[in-house]
Formats: structure tokens, sequence, C-alpha cells
């Protein structure tokens, strides 16, 4: 399968802005590139591009006074595959955990695991431990939060996603998020393009999408509890413990984000 992706943003500023953007396409992906992958700025500013740690691509720039526009426009090819299902995946016991995992069962900026420890072993103490808990936290995140844009807060947390039950897809992240690390089940935040593939047509305009990942059965596994089922089409940008480490753009000053276009979807053959 053959998915086009990009998006046409545009900042506007009335002073020069150091901005960081984790805009690109993530390394994991690059081998699935089927046309050239470049953010184009306008006017054309000087870009500079460096690996984080978490793995992800950030460019560096400077919003000129007026503002600039940022664009990419590319296709991948994928499985069309749904999410994979590992029901007999297992949960590892934290003294097996690799090193580089470990850091996925701390507490972070939007997941406050203090604050949800003992609400967690509560309600997921007693189910199976492996795919079958990551599951049921998914269902319960799915229901727990009403899904609104009129909901997005930037200083939103976990705990204060749990308590007023609304939210939108990183809320939803969140919420899962904590609630697995609080049982001792490594999960990592992720951010990326997920199009209306193989699901009936939704009539609200495209959008960047969060996700998150947890590591059982000795690989990272997606779930995905906004929408509760595996889906087809995901490419991944950014991942790391929160929004946080996986912000779309961070600006080191005001700017304002006066356009939002983002493209997904299927098509039949590279342009």
């Amino acid at each position: 399968m053959l998915i086009r992706v990009g998006y046409d943003i545009r900042f506007e500023t009335d002073r020069p802005t150091p901005m960081l953007a984790l805009l690109s396409l993530h390394p994991s992906r690059h081998h699935d590139l089927r046309t050239p992958h470049r953010i184009v700025a306008s006017p054309d500013v000087p870009m500079f591009e460096y690996a984080d740690s978490f793995g992800n691509v950030v460019s560096r720039f400077t919003l000129p006074a007026g503002g600039l526009d940022l664009s990419c426009d590319f296709v991948v090819e994928d499985s069309g595959q749904p999410d994979p299902v590992v029901a007999d995946a297992i949960q590892h016991p934290v003294e097996d955990l690799p090193e580089d995992v470990l850091v996925y069962l701390l507490a972070s900026r939007y997941c406050e695991t203090d604050r949800m420890l003992d609400a967690a072993w509560a309600a997921f103490g007693h189910t199976e431990p492996g795919w079958a808990r990551v599951q049921a936290i998914v269902d319960y995140t799915h229901e727990r939060i009403a899904f609104g844009y009129h909901h997005a807060r930037a200083t939103k947390t976990a705990y204060e996603a749990h308590d007023e039950r609304a939210g939108v897809c990183r809320d939803f992240a969140h919420l899962a998020i904590t609630l697995c690390r609080c049982m001792n089940i490594p999960a990592r935040y992720c951010t990326g393009y997920l199009g209306d593939i193989g699901i009936p047509p939704i009539d609200a305009p495209m959008d960047f999408s969060a996700w998150f990942e947890v590591y059982l059965g000795g690989a990272w596994r997606t779930f995905d509890a906004r929408h509760n089922r595996p889906r087809i089409g995901r490419i991944v940008m950014a991942r790391g413990r929160d929004a946080v480490d996986a912000a779309l753009t961070t600006a080191f000053g005001q700017a304002t984000l006066t356009r939002f276009k983002v493209v997904t979807e299927e098509v039949q053959s590279v342009p």
C-alpha cells in the first residue's frame, strides 16, 4: 500500500523566534520512503537537523519576524495490515527489562504515576499480566475519556484527563501510559500520521495523531486508547516519555499557529 502524507502549516511572530520541530518521518520508516522527504520553509531560512536522545529527528531553525510557512509532501509504502495483535505477549519482571527500557517506567511531565498508583492497582491488579492487562487499561481509558478538540489543553496531565473525563488523543495516550507504568509495564508516547484507511470516512479535518507503545514479549507493541482497535497505515514521526519529548513544535518565544493542514491518504501510484 502507498500512502501520501504531509502538512502545510504557518506560524506568525513579531520577532525572530527560535523553534524546534519534530515534523520529520521517524528514522525507523526511512526505508519505506518512495519519494524524497524534505521540509520546505518559506522564506527559506537555515534549518539544521539532529537526533535527540529518543532517536527522533529534530529540526532547528528561527522563525523570522512576520512568520514562516512549513510544508512537506511525500509517499511511503506500508504493509496495509492492521496493528499486530500478539495476545500471548508476556509482561517482563522489572529485573529482566533491558536498561534502555527502564526510563519508560518512570513518571514524566504529563504522566504522574505517583498520583495514580493506588487507583491503578485497585483497578487492574486482578487482571492477567501481559497483553490482557494492557488491553484492559486501553478499554478503561477508551471508556473513561470523551474525545473532543474543545477539550484540548496544553497543560493537561493524565491525572487531570482522568478526573475531567475528557480530552484529545494525547490525553488518551497519557492516561493509558500512566496506568501501564503504574503496573510496571514500560510504555512510551508516539505521534505521527493515521489516516482514515480501512474505516468509514470521518467528517472532520485530518490531524496528526497520538498513540502509545508498550514493551511486552521482548518488543514494543502498538496500542491506541482513543480508537481502541487495530488500525491500518500508522506512520510514526516521534517517540518519547510523553508529549514533551514528542512535541511537534517547541517555540522559544511567542509564535501563533495560523494555518494547519495535514494530509494522509492512500494513493495508487507514486507521483
